[in-house]
């Protein structure tokens, strides 16, 4: 068994290759459809749609959740030190600049992201892809345009929802478990924000949010597109897109905290 699975080892590399080329391309030809966002801007309001509002639920409780365990956490860490109040400061850091990206991009990966390999892959084995260029239509522009562009536009949006959310969540543990006062608490997240380095936290986690999106979304897309096998086929189109899009997530988002604060 371990010699089969190391004679196979170089087909497994060019797959995954010919996968990384394939996605690239992918992501280029949909920068060439730019033009026609007009004639498609009603599939992208519907994406936009799906992702943002059909996802606000579960970003939501994750969100306030996560507040809660980290302000818990934390606060009962810098208790010892006596600097419990320093939590409100240390929350906006972390979620600004890492947690909320990280978070939305890895829920909507396994929800939105996940649905859009099905959907693509679907249409794939069907032979409804290959409909569509008979008669000339693209499906970069028909399929992928729509999606790979509402999906990331709305990632960066909901971050800031889950950072004022987890920030919110924060402010409860704080108050009724730890013995804060609100509005030391809040203002040091006001000055924290209205900080240069604040704002740069802010719009650094705006920036992986997008990233996050454009590409969650267009992995999304390219194993929809590479889907074979009917069914069973579908399923591992799936099951790849969502592995996928979390191992891409964690190495940009470490690369992206790297270049801006290193």
């Amino acid at each position: 068994m371990a010699l089969k699975s190391l004679a196979n080892l170089p087909n497994r590399i060019l797959g995954v290759l010919e996968g990384m080329g394939f996605t690239v391309l992918l992501l280029f030809q949909t920068i060439l459809q730019t033009p026609y966002i007009f004639f498609k801007r009603k599939e992208i309001l519907e994406q936009m749609f799906i992702a943002g509002v059909g996802s606000l639920f579960v970003v939501s409780v994750v969100s306030i959740f996560t507040g809660m365990i980290m302000g818990l956490n934390t606060g009962l860490g810098l208790r010892d030190f006596g600097a419990e109040g320093q939590i409100g400061l240390l929350l906006t850091i972390t979620l600004t600049r890492e947690m909320s990206p990280f978070m939305t991009s890895l829920i909507l990966a396994a929800s939105v992201g996940s649905a859009m390999a099905a959907e693509i892959g679907t249409m794939k084995v069907s032979e409804e892809i290959d409909a569509l260029e008979v008669m000339s239509i693209s499906p970069v522009r028909y399929l992928v345009l729509p999606r790979i562009l509402g999906f990331s536009l709305m990632v960066p949006v909901l971050c800031v929802y889950s950072s004022t959310l987890g920030i919110l969540g924060g402010a409860v543990i704080g108050k009724f478990q730890l013995g804060i006062d609100i509005i030391a608490y809040f203002q040091d997240v006001q000055s924290r924000i209205t900080s240069v380095p604040g704002l740069k936290d802010l719009y650094v986690g705006i920036f992986k949010g997008y990233i996050f999106g454009l590409t969650v979304s267009t992995i999304s897309c390219s194993q929809g597109l590479r889907t074979q096998g009917g069914a069973i086929g579908v399923g591992e189109t799936t099951r790849k897109a969502v592995v996928t899009s979390f191992l891409m997530v964690i190495f940009f988002g470490y690369v992206m905290t790297a270049l801006f604060y290193n």
